[in-house]
């Protein structure tokens, strides 16, 4: 038997997706030059051995991802299932015809304004039929779809269903519907569409998924963390540059746990540390993503430990489990499974023909695009002009986006507290649910559901007062049902005030000793008025 050694470009041309690396592996000057790497190396094979094994591991066969797709399919049906409860809990006090932003008269003042080019700005299922009934019916269909979705039924139609669905609400959507993991969603369904296998029951799937399509899920995750971090160091905040920004963190984050009012109560220096870790979790460890499968493994945890860190001191609706379920493709299939386990889902077929061209070009372009979206990160237009414009018609999809949280942290906490009266003397509070109003009530659990009225009033206490601020208000001289389902306590059971105003507070969260003597997990000094009081005309109030 002939012991002559393969050649590099020999052993690239085997494989149809590294072809063109075979072709570059027969020139002159790259044969040279990996001839003259192979002669040192050679002297020291025990160095270059220990240089190979560990950051590739004992296995040479080359990664798989089934698993991982599977895992991850599953995963995001979950979240649709949660992102669809906590929004059908909500939709009528937020959309409905008596809610804070009907999402008819939305649509209506949508097409009055842009004609014809409204359906193309805002593509939603909710054109046909805004009624309340759809609206209900739109949120149960994305509950059920997200179950076929966990159950691994028909994966490739049903998430094409459930973006389609999640894009109608949140294009129509407007505020409510605006946070960035809401994006996120859209877009990691996009590239799951991609991923997913053929058939009505398709298990693992025959066909391993496409290394293109696996590159872009793992530049996915990399943009999401660095792009975060970038966001931070770009913004000129001097509670990021001197690493104090979680020693403010924990009490002005829009919706805090009881685990993060007492990590706000930490000493100075770990708040300086932790502040340090956050910064190199998504500054310096995002690009272990395109590393060997130890490294990329060796990132994954870490970085869930940060989603974990999150969501133990805020509410952040799904987010957190949305960014740990994509960061699941910095893993492969073998040492998610272990050997035995690794074997025994068999062999997988590799996609050929038009199918991986197809599969190959979509990524390639998701991929350019997204890299346009990310460059214009560095202050100006720095992708082509060409692909410029193609990201800019593709933007009513919501599903390429550039992403970064918190990149100018608030250092105080002003709070909106809502007071009716009937008399214009005499105010009684109306009380939310979660964000904080009652002195005495502890910071809530919340998460995965999000209450996007108590998030939006948080936004709300840093600005002028928003347009939906105003119906908001006049939802409740009317009182709405499905509005003051939303809250958690109406001080007119009986009937409207006649006049509600918005008194703006400054929340601070109180210490251990503070909170053992008066019981008072917030202490709150009155700033003014941040809305005057109002009323319905006769006409209006008669009609409600």
């Amino acid at each position: 038997m002939s012991r002559r050694p393969v050649l590099i470009h020999e052993g690239l041309g085997r494989a149809p997706a590294l072809a063109p690396l075979g072709w570059l592996a027969r020139l002159p000057i790259v044969r040279s030059v990996a001839a003259w790497v192979h002669r040192r190396f050679a002297r020291r094979r025990g160095l270059a051995a220990l240089g190979d094994r560990w950051p590739f591991g004992p296995s040479a066969s080359p990664p798989r991802s089934r698993v991982v797709r599977w895992l991850f399919l599953r995963a995001l049906g979950v979240v649709h299932y949660l992102a669809f409860t906590s929004l059908g809990s909500q939709v009528l006090g937020l959309y409905g015809r008596r809610g804070i932003l009907p999402m008819r008269d939305r649509l209506e003042r949508a097409q009055y304004v842009l004609g014809p080019r409204g359906y193309r700005a805002m593509p939603s299922i909710f054109w046909v039929d805004a009624s309340d009934a759809t609206l209900v019916r739109a949120c149960r269909a994305g509950q059920l779809l997200a179950a076929l979705l966990v159950l691994n039924v028909a994966p490739r139609p049903v998430l094409s269903l459930l973006w389609a669905l999640y894009l109608s609400f949140v294009s129509a959507g407007g505020t409510f519907l605006s946070y960035q993991w809401d994006a996120l969603l859209l877009e990691s369904s996009l590239h799951g569409l991609l991923v997913a296998p053929r058939g009505l029951r398709p298990g693992f799937g025959r066909e391993d998924p496409p290394w293109q399509v696996v590159l872009l899920l793992r530049w996915h995750a990399f943009r999401l963390y660095y792009e975060s971090g970038l966001a931070k160091l770009q913004s000129g905040d001097t509670t990021w540059k001197d690493r104090t920004a979680l020693g403010y963190h924990y009490e002005t984050q829009p919706l805090p746990t009881p685990i993060g009012w007492y990590a706000h109560l930490l000493p100075r220096p770990v708040q300086r540390l932790s502040t340090t870790l956050a910064l190199f979790c998504e500054y310096v460890l995002p690009f272990l993503a395109f590393a060997p499968r130890r490294l990329r493994r060796l990132a994954f945890w870490p970085l869930s430990g940060l989603q974990a860190g999150i969501a133990a001191t805020g509410n952040y609706g799904f987010f957190n489990l949305l960014t740990v379920v994509l960061g699941v493709w910095l893993l492969d299939d073998e040492p998610l499974l272990g050997k035995t386990l690794f074997r025994a889902t068999g062999p997988a077929r590799p996609m050929r023909g038009v199918r991986r061209f197809a599969m190959g070009a979509a990524a390639s372009l998701l991929f350019a695009l997204s890299l346009g979206a990310h460059l214009d990160r560095y202050g100006h237009r720095n992708a082509p002009r060409f692909l410029s414009r193609l990201l800019d018609s593709l933007l009513p999809l919501r599903s390429v986006n550039a992403y970064g949280l918190f990149s100018v942290m608030t250092v105080r906490r002003p709070e909106i507290v809502i007071e009716g009266s009937d008399d214009g003397g005499r105010w009684l509070e109306y009380e939310f649910r979660y964000k904080p109003t009652d002195p005495r009530r502890p910071p809530p659990w919340v998460a995965p559901h999000q209450p996007r009225l108590d998030w939006q009033m948080w936004f709300a206490a840093l600005e002028p007062p928003p347009r939906w601020f105003v119906g908001f208000l006049a939802r409740l001289l009317a009182g709405s049902p499905e509005v003051l389902a939303l809250l958690q306590r109406c001080p007119f059971p009986d009937r409207p005030p006649r006049y509600v105003r918005a008194v703006l507070y400054e929340y601070r969260m109180t210490d251990v000793a503070t909170r053992r003597r008066t019981g008072m997990w917030w202490e709150r000094e009155r700033l003014g008025l941040y809305f005057p009081p109002i009323s319905l005309a006769k006409d209006e109030a008669a009609a409600a």
